[in-house]
């Protein structure tokens, strides 16, 4: 699903007199918690973060095997000492890396894992899923301060036990089954063209990628209360026309003026990006996120909703019923039913439902 480690990008303007602070430390905040080596598809972009707590599992889950989930706190580190639970009966505490070791159940087409009031849904596959020619399944592109999904060969479920390398360098297994990584780049990794290996017990494999950062500009003009500016959002690392998703975080302070979440497509070319205009409201401190937007995976949206609808209320069954009919069609059914679900996602109290559609959601 999508990835969620996003760039985090602050600042603050007082007097309206404009400064820039980037912070681009999320990998440097986990890794003094217990990380002694390589030892961290899809992430699901929907994980709710829910009393402080976001919980990473691999999009897809092995029937009967072993996997690795993590627990991320507020702070955005790795959280040890948290219970979390696993349908239906399973239940473990995060090591001090952060991390707990369950055993996938043996039917029932998802898995949910529990914590702090947090809910996250993976996808559960019979063992017969695994391939008989496997080969690494990764996005063209990906995000150098986002953790990202690594699919298609027979991975171990312990985390540790895969290791990890983006051009040499290692890279940490946050969250592991026999499908799917997640994974998170090391300190060292760069923006441009990138080689993923990985080495598990069943074997070994590569795959080509390309790693990008994402970064603001200071606004042009400067800030002035009530007045027009413009931001830049720039890529390093690629060349190619990038959609990505950008979302105010301070709307009382700062105003996107199309929207305080908003997806843009870069220019593509050496000078790679994207503007959005702004105006400021008052003084104080404001962030941004950006993210990239992955390619739409209706087959996987199709199977939240077929799951979500056993859960939902009669009038809104009808709706997911016809929504999953539609995710067969053309990408123009996949956007249409992605207009329409979302909202209804964002409507939806919190739980299992709500886990479920924001996960269909994010998969499209």
């Amino acid at each position: 699903m999508r990835c969620v480690k996003e760039l985090l990008s602050r600042c603050r303007f007082a007097s309206f007199t404009f400064f820039c602070l980037a912070a681009i430390a999320w990998f440097l905040a986990l890794f003094p918690l217990g990380w002694a080596g390589p030892a961290r598809g899809q992430t699901s972009s929907a994980a709710p973060k829910i009393s402080g707590v976001l919980l990473v599992l691999p999009q897809q889950i092995l029937a009967g095997s072993p996997f690795t989930l993590a627990v991320l706190g507020s702070d955005g580190r790795l959280a040890p000492g948290v219970a979390v639970r696993v349908e239906p009966d399973q239940q473990a505490t995060t090591d001090q890396t952060g991390r707990a070791l369950f055993t996938a159940p043996e039917a029932g087409g998802v898995v949910f894992a529990r914590a702090s009031g947090a809910s996250i849904p993976a996808l559960l596959d019979p063992a017969s899923v695994l391939p008989s020619s496997p080969a690494l399944r990764i996005a063209p592109v990906l995000a150098l301060n986002d953790r990202f999904s690594l699919c298609g060969a027979p991975f171990d479920g312990r985390a540790d036990a895969n290791r990890v390398k983006i051009n040499g360098q290692p890279a940490l297994v946050l969250a592991a089954s026999p499908e799917c990584l997640v994974i998170l780049p090391g300190p060292k990794a760069a923006p441009g063209s990138a080689t993923i290996s990985v080495e598990a017990p069943a074997g070994q494999w590569s795959a080509s990628t390309e790693l990008v950062s994402l970064e603001f500009d200071a606004p042009n003009p400067p800030l002035l209360p009530d007045k027009q500016s413009q931001i830049r959002l720039r890529v390093r690392g690629s060349e190619q026309k990038l959609r990505i998703v950008v979302e105010n975080e301070s709307p009382g302070v700062l105003r996107f003026l199309r929207g305080d979440v908003q997806q843009v497509v870069t220019s593509g070319g050496p000078e790679n990006f994207a503007a959005l205009k702004v105006k400021a409201i008052r003084s104080g401190d404001f962030s941004f996120r950006s993210r990239l937007v992955a390619a739409p995976d209706a087959s996987a949206a199709r199977r939240y909703l077929d799951a979500a609808t056993v859960r939902a209320p009669g009038d809104v069954q009808t709706k997911l019923q016809h929504w999953a009919k539609r995710l067969s069609g053309s990408a123009r059914d996949s956007e249409a039913v992605q207009r329409s679900l979302c909202p209804l996602a964002a409507g939806t109290p919190p739980g299992d439902l709500r886990a479920l559609l924001d996960a269909a959601c994010a998969a499209l």
